[in-house]
């Protein structure tokens, strides 16, 4: 089981540099037009032009966070950091999860205009499913702590 854990996370490394350049959504204004494909990476793009703080802010949580997380994890897997920051990198795993609603948002918001038309994108589902399976596998790692603990 641990070494599934280990892989599991350790695959994530691959995994979300991937999601951050796969299409989360395809968006035009008219249905007309084509529709241009908006990534984490090429979205911030465009954020830092026109609200710096907001990209970096989003900067934070789609990329940093998760990523770190991820990399913490892989510490404590293999005995380099302390099992005391379990709690720590499970919050931020929850924190990295509001990007994902700040996006699912989005799209709401931009669907409800009338004006345009979005569709979700493959990248959008990868991207969600890496960070729901970072708080698997941190809270799965807390709980295979806590039972070694216990002996």
């Amino acid at each position: 089981m641990q070494r599934l854990l280990v892989l599991a996370n350790l695959s994530l490394l691959v995994l979300f540099p991937i999601a951050w350049f796969a299409p989360l959504l395809r968006a035009g204004l008219l249905p007309l037009f084509g529709l241009r494909e908006i990534s984490v990476i090429s979205g911030l793009q465009s954020l830092w032009q026109s609200d710096v703080f907001l990209a970096l802010v989003v900067t934070v949580l789609a990329i940093f966070v998760p990523y770190l997380k991820t990399i913490g994890l892989a510490l404590v897997h293999f005995r380099l950091l302390d099992d005391r920051s379990l709690p720590v990198l499970a919050w931020l795993g929850k924190l990295a999860m509001a990007d994902v609603f700040l996006i699912a948002l989005y799209i709401v918001a931009f669907k409800s205009m009338g004006l345009g038309r979005v569709e979700t994108a493959w990248g959008l589902y990868l991207f969600t499913a890496c960070i729901l399976a970072s708080i698997m596998i941190s809270g799965l790692t807390a709980r295979r702590v806590a039972h070694y603990s216990e002996r």
